[in-house]
């Protein structure tokens, strides 16, 4: 059974993978998009 990280390296390797990285990157590069991302996480960090 391979480990975690094989898994991850042979989904990013996939065409679905890829897509999804394509998407991501594209989401990454829209301000409003970061900004609900910042906010998200700064909301999930203040729980602890």
């Amino acid at each position: 059974m391979p480990g975690l990280m094989a898994r991850i390296k042979q989904f990013t390797r996939s065409p679905q993978g890829r897509r999804a990285i394509a998407s991501a990157r594209r989401a990454a590069a829209d301000p409003r998009k970061r900004a609900r991302a910042r906010r998200l996480l700064g909301r999930l960090r203040g729980r602890r």
